[in-house]
């Protein structure tokens, strides 16, 4: 069978996650050990979320580039990104706090795919939402626009209310921030698009007990 010519741009499969670095501590052992997760392994509906914006006329590839080597600037304030020390590459790990009103949330993801113009990550058991994360750049005409797609579903029953109560707004405004915040770096001011669809409306009840591993529930009973 020939190999895929895009086999080099994926991650080796792991079972677990293995955190290193300065995010080792108390933040990355929220990540350490977790198994990274798929759609299929999370409990609410399944959406696919597309976010997308005009960052002019640079390349694809340098605005990829300026993504990679910035991921944390771009976010919103109350979100912190901490970058494994070799960066945003191929099978790295990074560790994610947020502000969910009173207390502090904990996860992380895994790049999984990394080219000159993409790059994806996965999300570990536990984390809100279990699902992929695919950030991207290509030409339309002579514009360039960078995108942030999502296919996802809610880890476990607290995170699927918390989506439906204005957890979606929140993932919403996170996005909006970050490619409003990367048009910026580049001269553009133009406006995100949002497409939301809804893929699978059925809530996965068999996988209701990711509930003892969720980030938000480990992050209130501390609180």
């Amino acid at each position: 069978m020939a190999e895929a010519k895009d086999s080099g741009n994926w991650a080796e499969p792991v079972e677990r996650l293995h955190v290193e670095g300065p995010t080792s501590g108390k933040a990355g052992r929220a990540v350490e050990g977790r198994r990274p997760v798929s759609p299929l392994n999370g409990f609410g509906q399944m959406w696919q979320k597309t976010y997308r914006v005009d960052v002019g006329r640079p390349s694809p590839e340098e605005v990829i580039r300026t993504w990679k080597t910035n991921f944390g600037e771009f976010w919103p304030s109350y979100n912190r990104f901490y970058a494994p020390l070799a960066g945003v590459q191929l099978g790295e790990v990074a560790v994610i706090q947020g502000d969910v009103g009173p207390v502090t949330l904990s996860t992380g993801v895994r790049v999984i795919y990394s080219d000159s113009t993409s790059f994806a990550f996965m999300t570990p058991e536990g984390h809100p939402f279990a699902g992929f994360i695919t950030f991207s750049a290509h030409r339309e005409e002579e514009r360039c626009q960078a995108e942030v797609q999502l296919l996802i579903r809610a880890g476990d029953p607290i995170s699927e209310v918390g989506f439906m109560l204005g957890g979606r707004k929140k993932e919403d405004e996170i996005w909006d921030h970050t490619l409003k915040s990367l048009a910026a770096r580049f001269g553009s001011s133009a406006s995100v698009t949002k497409e939301v669809v809804l893929i699978d409306r059925r809530r996965q009840w068999r996988n209701w007990k990711n509930l003892w591993k969720s980030a938000a529930l480990r992050a209130r009973l501390r609180g």
